[in-house]
């Protein structure tokens, strides 16, 4: 029985591990679904701080924050966080916001931002995209990036942490039972 509820567990981390994983982006916005090896950068230099962190709303449609507010000072220069092609550069809402599609359905959201780029520019990872402009809602910084990512077609995306898309967010596996528990 016990080897049974071990094998159980190591089935259910491999597949909940499967479906979190987000999948590779590539440098080469039209490579496909493959993605290649690479993953998102950060969008500001120096790497900012988070003012307002990611919180998934549930259901999909009610109250939440669908992306990232990191720390910024007025008209400091937004980068593309991976290649891809901008899909929309323009007021969107009474704010300014360049979208760019990534290879894979991918796409990141950058607001406000003063657009120094067109809808249809192929842009490379590190790309300037515009730069950040003050007055963001709810932030407590000079000025603040609202930083967003989602998987598929606007109408229907699916908003995802970008946190956990960047080159640098290490993956570290803990015991079941937690340290010194005895479970095992």
């Amino acid at each position: 029985m016990r080897r049974f509820a071990v094998l159980a567990g190591g089935l259910a981390l491999a597949a909940a591990s499967a479906l979190l994983t987000p999948a590779p982006l590539s440098a080469d916005p039209g490579s496909g679904p493959g993605l290649g090896a690479g993953r998102l950068d950060w969008p500001l230099r120096p790497r900012p701080a988070v003012v307002r962190f990611f919180d998934a709303p549930d259901p999909d449609w009610q109250r939440g924050h669908r992306g990232l507010d990191l720390a910024a000072a007025p008209g400091q220069q937004v980068h593309a966080a991976a290649a891809g092609t901008v899909v929309f550069a323009g007021r969107l809402a009474g704010r300014p916001v360049v979208s760019v599609a990534h290879a894979g359905g991918l796409r990141t959201s950058y607001e406000p931002v003063l657009p120094a780029v067109r809808a249809g520019e192929r842009v490379g990872a590190g790309t300037v995209l515009g730069a950040v402009q003050a007055g963001h809602a709810g932030c407590r910084a000079p000025a603040c990036l609202h930083w967003g990512a989602m998987w598929g077609p606007a109408a229907r995306a699916d908003y995802v942490d970008p946190l956990g898309l960047l080159a640098e967010t290490p993956i570290r596996l803990k015991p079941v039972g937690g340290a010194g528990s005895g479970a095992s």
